[in-house]
């Protein structure tokens, strides 16, 4: 499948071009979300799916790196996937048109609504240490670069919960962050024309709440790998929400860099829907679904949002 030149994503956190020194294997699996959308849980489900079992011999995101994010050398990344036996599953919230595109990889994608991922990002955002993040950037691309991809970068999130909300959905500078509306919507469009090949598969946040095992034998199904029904219990019971947060130390992204989060554990912050009612009222939904529309077609917003938002007719 063609997908055209491919679009070269950088912000002051990560760099698509990083792919380009990446070479793929028949097998590997790409993990391709938009930032807060269950990525850590794809991980997850894949390393159980993959190994067969509930422990891992080091921390997730090592086993599982983020590739286009500017938190290691790229060099140190890239030997470390080479150097792996086990077939590979690599994160990254590069949409699917800045990726390299190979038919013989299987490309996982999740949507999740995105007012909660508003809601969810706010949180994680006041977890980090901003401090130990510069530092490890300016290790991984020097001080030059990085100085050059701050002076682009946005402003950090100011104001109320609200206010901070719509800063996301309609951000002063947009399509400079790691994350806003607009992009989290593009990303999940790349992955919704070509929704019917046979190496993406396309979720939703929301089904795997809903129906862990069922999700988790579906992806099965789709990458190929046989479990036995004695080891499904086991398997699903490690990928639930409290026993991730339980082992938040091992498997929240970036946990292997001390000091990175204030708290590990409040990375898995509530794994829950309809956090965006906290800061969103039913007054201000038009305004938001205006908004959707401007971004994506509305076979995809309908996908997204369930239940669907309100239309012109009854906004």
């Amino acid at each position: 499948m063609g997908l055209g030149e491919r679009v070269r994503y950088q912000t002051s956190f990560t760099d698509s071009a990083r792919w380009d020194g990446f070479v793929f294997r028949p097998g590997d699996i790409v993990i391709s979300t938009p930032a807060k959308c269950g990525t850590t849980w794809l991980q997850m489900i894949c390393a159980l799916e993959i190994f067969k079992s509930a422990t891992f011999d080091r921390p997730l995101d090592q086993i599982s790196p983020w590739l286009d994010v500017l938190l290691r050398p790229l060099t140190e990344v890239l030997a470390d996937l080479e150097a792996q036996a086990h077939r590979r599953f690599i994160k990254t919230h590069t949409p699917l048109d800045g990726l390299p595109f190979d038919d013989r990889v299987t490309y996982l994608c999740a949507s999740r609504d995105p007012r909660d991922v508003a809601v969810s990002l706010d949180s994680h955002a006041g977890n980090t240490d901003r401090a130990v993040s510069l530092a490890l950037r300016e290790d991984a691309v020097g001080a030059v670069v990085l100085d050059e991809l701050l002076a682009t970068a946005p402003s950090l999130p100011s104001g109320t919960a609200r206010e901070r909300f719509w800063s996301w959905v309609n951000p002063a500078a947009p399509g400079k962050a790691v994350s806003d509306l607009e992009i989290m919507l593009h990303h999940l469009d790349t992955f919704w024309q070509v929704r019917d090949q046979p190496n993406i598969v396309l979720l939703r946040y929301e089904d795997l709440l809903d129906d862990l095992e069922g999700q988790m034998r579906y992806i099965a199904a789709r990458l190929g790998i046989a479990i036995t029904e004695t080891a499904w219990p086991d398997l699903v019971q490690a990928a639930t929400f409290a026993v991730m947060k339980g082992r938040a130390g091992e498997l929240a992204p970036e946990a292997s860099h001390d000091g990175f989060y204030h708290d590990h554990s409040q990375f898995f912050h509530s794994g829950s829907t309809g956090q965006w009612r906290q800061v969103l009222s039913e007054e201000e939904l038009p305004r938001y679904t205006a908004r959707v529309a401007e971004c994506v077609p509305a076979d995809l917003a309908t996908w997204i949002h369930r239940p669907a938002l309100p239309t012109a007719g009854n906004l």
